[in-house]
């Protein structure tokens, strides 16, 4: 078919064929090709049903009079059927990617938006081959027919139940879990779960071994996933829970106000440090990391907190930076990545992201509750100091329940720093990238375009061996990567300036109090999820990627322009309204550019110290470091013009990463 396209180029160059015959041919062709597959796959299901039937027939005849040398024969014959039946999955698999392939090579090449006519014609119309491909009809009948016979075959101690009567025990069979396995992955479409587990940025590898799945269910607990998850939601209630009151803060021990910019961002500084030794720890343990952590937050904010009455600057700044160095959100998405079950890893992925939506709204509004003053033993209890207070018992609460209901897993089963290895059968009938098929076409033609096109393919051994350092992880990324890095770094930068500096900004134009800014942050972070569920559910169904990347960038650079102060006298409905679209248009963004990014980062970033979550951490806290530096370099001119002169970055950075996107979209289209 590359040939045919060739053919096309040239027949077009020379005048003998016109584009619309073009259209019809290629359509045709293509559906000729889906139909042969989808024939083969008819015919080779038949071949399996046949051989499920005679096995079955042998097997009502062993039953009666069971012999434990023919049932486990029986039983090596049902999972020959089964590896057979994986190679049928790797089939429909590779011509998937075949035809996204060729389809995102015809519209290059001919400049067509071929993809989505041809997806959007075939994919819901009732006599559609294409459909046939997309919902794997008839494994499932074959899957049943295994699973149900193999469980007779069981030895169950003279039970009587059948695998009918117990729904929620699945049959342990390593075939069976490599047949899920297979199944997960072919159905994994675009939708609200699967856009939040690609925010959360958790990477997936690209050729799984055969003993993933049963090492995922050995390493699998579910209240240490739950602990994992209120790390993630308490550490963000920890970052933003001292944004409505920093300013304050900084004026009680004799500060300028700006300096609340340090404050806030002295925890994003320690935070690049600790989230390399973090993800190192991780190869190693998941507790241990998680207790140091907790120790780490803890003592921080007691020093936060008494940083009032031994009125000391430095003692806060101190505070901060020892909560920066107990961020372990590496370890929280390392243990997603490693620990979880593929067919729950999405829902935890999810997770992820939702704790720290939860915790971004609940920081602030906490603090707008924390509006009191007393005194205990000489120390002050009040605006300034309870929210320090307040996650120093949290922290201790937290540790307390780690320290019980944490469970260790296993690190002796798989070496993240070191290629993995399978001599398995089924293991390479089980090759292939987990992606959605082309159900999600749109969207895999952005993802395909934001590959370098003819990049020659990595050796094996050498797409097995993950980054061993910063410098070999930077190596790995492509230009188009580069690109969304850029993207991630300013939408952070600009969130950062609109939160950190916000009580400063209200407090000089509006006179808001404490509480008025915690709501109206509050509002800001209660936005993140059901925006995430518009654009997973509905935008990014309607859209392609690229186009909902484009439109929110050029939205981030509407909301920062309107924010500026220029002309007219600063009013709170510019401000509200400005900060809203900007807030919200780059959560639509993060949401998107992340969601590019988990799939186009080189499957080597997926595992080891240097992975790209880590890579994608580190562009966003150091994102959040310089602007909170630019806000309180920005105060020494005064707090009147604080507002524009933090705004110029933003729009600066901004105006590069949309033409870096045009650019980068234009030449790879």
């Amino acid at each position: 078919m590359k040939k045919r396209v060739k053919q096309y180029a040239q027949q077009i160059e020379m005048g003998t064929l016109d584009r619309r015959h073009v259209l019809k041919d290629f359509s045709r062709m293509l559906d000729n090709q889906i139909e042969k597959i989808v024939l083969f796959l008819l015919e080779q299901q038949g071949v399996l049903a046949s051989r499920i039937a005679k096995l079955g027939e042998e097997q009502d005849a062993v039953l009666p009079e069971p012999e434990l040398q023919k049932i486990a024969h029986l039983r090596e014959q049902y999972r020959a059927v089964g590896l057979d039946l994986l190679k049928l999955f790797s089939f429909v698999e590779i011509n998937a990617i075949g035809l996204r392939k060729i389809l995102k090579k015809f519209d290059k090449r001919f400049g067509y938006r071929f993809t989505d006519y041809y997806v959007k014609t075939r994919a819901n119309h009732p006599y559609s081959q294409l459909q046939q491909v997309f919902k794997h009809v008839g494994f499932g009948a074959v899957v049943g027919a295994l699973s149900r016979n193999l469980h007779d075959l069981q030895d169950r101690h003279g039970s009587y139940l059948s695998i009918y009567d117990q729904p929620t025990l699945p049959l342990q069979d390593p075939v069976i879990d490599s047949i899920r396995a297979a199944v997960d992955r072919l159905s994994n479409s675009t939708n609200f779960l699967n856009f939040l587990g690609q925010h959360a940025l958790i990477m997936q590898e690209e050729l799984p071994a055969h003993t993933d799945e049963p090492i995922d269910d050995q390493k699998y607990h579910f209240m240490s996933l739950i602990l994992n998850l209120a790390n993630t939601f308490l550490y963000m209630v920890n970052t933003y829970i001292i944004v409505p009151t920093a300013d304050d803060y900084s004026e009680s021990l004799g500060a300028a106000p700006t300096v609340c910019g340090i404050v806030i961002g002295s925890m994003a500084v320690a935070q690049v440090f600790s989230s390399v030794y973090f993800s190192a720890w991780s190869n190693k343990s998941y507790f241990r990391p998680l207790v140091f952590s907790s120790i780490t937050l803890f003592l921080g904010n007691a020093l936060y907190a008494l940083a009032y009455d031994l009125n000391s600057i430095w003692i806060l700044l101190l505070g901060r930076l020892c909560c920066g160095l107990g961020s372990a959100r590496a370890v929280n998405r390392r243990y997603i990545s490693d620990c979880v079950p593929l067919k729950i890893r999405l829902q935890a992925s999810a997770g992820f992201v939702s704790a720290s939506a939860l915790g971004i709204a609940c920081g602030p509004a906490l603090a707008g509750l924390l509006q009191i003053n007393f005194k205990i033993y000489k120390i002050t209890f009040n605006q300034d100091t309870l929210p320090g207070w307040v996650m120093t018992a949290a922290w201790l609460m937290y540790l307390i329940w780690l320290s019980f209901s944490f469970k260790e897993p296993s690190h002796d089963i798989e070496d993240n720093d070191k290629p993995h290895k399978s001599n398995a059968e089924s293991s390479a009938l089980e090759k292939g990238q987990k992606q959605p098929l082309l159900v999600s076409s749109e969207n895999k033609a952005d993802e395909e375009a934001l590959e370098d096109c003819d990049a020659s393919e990595e050796a094996p051994q050498e797409s097995r061996k993950p980054a061993n350092s910063i410098g070999s992880a930077y190596r790995l990324l492509t230009p188009s990567v580069k690109v969304q890095l850029l993207i991630y770094f300013m939408l952070k930068y600009a969130m950062e300036i609109l939160l950190s500096e916000s009580s400063v900004i209200t407090t000089y134009y509006f006179g808001w109090s404490t509480s008025t800014v915690a709501i109206f942050l509050a509002c800001l972070g209660l936005t993140v999820l059901p925006v995430n569920i518009v654009v997973g559910n509905y935008i990014s169904n309607m859209f392609e990627d690229r186009q909902i990347l484009l439109a929110s960038e050029i939205m981030v650079f509407i909301g920062i322009i309107c924010s500026f102060n220029l002309i007219f006298p600063y009013s709170e409905p510019q401000y509200i309204c400005s900060g809203l679209l900007m807030f919200v248009s780059a959560e639509v963004l993060e949401g998107v550019n992340l969601s590019l990014l988990s799939r186009v980062m080189s499957s080597r970033l997926s595992r080891g110290t240097y992975n790209g979550g880590l890579l994608s951490t580190e562009a966003g806290t150091i994102a959040r470091v310089i602007a909170d530096a630019t806000i309180t370099l920005a105060g020494y001119v005064g707090v009147s013009r604080l507002l524009n002169i933090t705004l110029l970055p933003s729009l600066f950075i901004c105006i590069t990463s949309i033409i870096a996107t045009f650019y980068t979209y234009n030449s790879l289209y």
